[in-house]
């Protein structure tokens, strides 16, 4: 397609960024495990409200919980999305960003107004392909060692070390590689496990964890649209959890339905594997809410026929009852158009006890909400396996004064010491949470 001149896309950007939406509701009212859900909202043009990135001055930081206090655990990365603890303490750090879509599959006039909106965001920039290892030998709480631990990967994303074998999740395939404890480099050629859906991919993470005992990896790979309109085709094995048998290759889908799951991780009471999921686009500021469950095997969530369990969403042709019949309603809704990315559990003894076991959630930001919604690391105690309580901020202060985003939260993840490592891939930092005084 023609390309629009600097000065007329940013017109156009400016007009789009007023139209569509409606009032909204109060953005909490899309939290907890009864949602708000109101009527859908469409509109020729829907919401766009772009955070535009600047990054963090050098005497700002974000701001933590009561109680809390942060600092930069590492600073000056390359869009630095996703967190992996090694057992020696060692914190390994995808700088990743998506891959180059392949030709005739940008996606014409809608596709060149998303990726002026994301490079507005900061989410443009190209990928490091990279995973580097920070290690705080002095327990200081800032990582005085920096090393590349791997290049040259795709738009690399989940980690998961069993054994001696570390294993990586590209945008297009899982690969594995030898790993030796302390190990600050790694060498040798990626062996590919099993391959991943790819193509235009609309979602690029590919997010993994393995099963306690190592014999399973679990992929998150999102879907390839907002609601299937590149066509089904392109569907294969998306929208959904795999599960992949790393002795043999094997693969099958786990749980379905789920549009773009992205933060895997354990709940340590139940000792189910839970998942945090990002929603539909462009039924209004208030639809349809992120969220996210315990996963079902088996289970089916919705995508793209329905939403939050049974809700149909008109816009899908040809209707699906049957599936949307079996759909699955969440367990916690974490706020519509938040972006609701990295997912861990409280663990260790430097936090309060009540956070143990409990989920701490980095929220990306929205970028199509008037007003914006996420731009912060929330908590969700939990009690039973279950969650049972509003959520909590946990680091928030990522939009200044000008409405600007001077960083936006990905990855969260426990050091080996228990403070919270957060991922930011705007600010270019790991910031590091933990509490001001121990706990009695």
């Amino acid at each position: 397609m023609a390309r629009l001149s600097p000065v007329l896309a940013s017109v156009l950007l400016i007009t789009l960024a007023g139209c569509g939406g409606g009032e909204a509701l109060d953005p909490m009212a899309g939290y907890g495990p009864n949602p708000v859900l109101p009527a859908p909202q469409r509109s020729l043009i829907p919401v766009v409200n772009v955070a535009e990135a600047v990054g963090w001055p050098a005497d700002r930081t974000p701001t933590p919980a009561p109680g809390f206090r942060v600092q930069a655990f590492a600073s000056g990365l390359d869009h630095p999305r996703w967190l992996y603890r090694l057992p020696n303490g060692d914190i390994l750090v995808a700088e990743t960003n998506a891959p180059p879509k392949p030709e005739g599959m940008e996606g014409g006039a809608r596709g060149f107004f998303q990726r002026l909106f994301m490079k507005k965001a900061g989410a443009q920039v190209p990928s490091a392909n990279r995973i580097t290892l920070l290690r705080d030998a002095d327990s200081d709480g800032v990582a005085e060692m920096r090393t590349v631990f791997l290049d040259n990967l795709m738009s690399p994303f989940g980690m998961a070390l069993v054994g001696d074998t570390l294993y990586v999740a590209n945008a297009d395939a899982v690969v594995a590689f030898p790993y030796q404890a302390g190990q600050t480099r790694i060498t040798a050629a990626p062996r590919k496990i099993a391959d991943l859906p790819a193509g235009r991919n609309h979602h690029w993470t590919k997010s993994l964890v393995a099963s306690p005992d190592g014999s399973r990896l679990y992929v998150g790979v999102g879907s390839n649209s907002n609601i299937g309109e590149n066509g089904l085709d392109e569907e294969v094995d998306r929208a959904a959890i795999l599960e992949i048998d790393p002795a043999t290759g094997a693969r099958r889908v786990f749980a379905s339905g789920l549009r773009n799951p992205v933060g895997l991780a354990w709940q340590p009471d139940s000792g189910r594997l839970w998942v945090a999921v990002n929603e539909r686009d462009e039924l209004g500021n208030d639809l349809a809410p992120d969220y996210m469950t315990s996963v079902t095997p088996g289970g089916f969530y919705g995508w793209p026929w329905s939403y939050y369990g049974q809700i149909v969403d008109e816009r899908v042709e040809p209707r699906n009852p049957d599936m949307v019949a079996r759909a699955i309603r969440p367990d916690y809704a974490l706020g519509a158009h938040t972006a609701s990315l990295g997912l861990t559990f409280g663990e260790g003894g430097l936090f309060p006890a009540r956070y143990r076991g409990g989920a701490f959630v980095g929220q990306h930001g929205s970028w199509n909400r008037r007003p914006r919604n996420g731009y912060r690391v929330v908590f969700v105690p939990f009690a039973n396996g279950a969650p049972a309580g509003p959520p909590e901020d946990i680091l928030t202060g990522f939009i200044n004064e000008n409405d600007q985003a001077m960083g936006r939260p990905v990855g969260v993840q426990f050091d080996a010491r228990g403070a919270l490592l957060v991922a930011d891939d705007v600010g270019d930092v790991i910031w590091r949470v933990s509490p001001v005084a121990p706990p009695v």
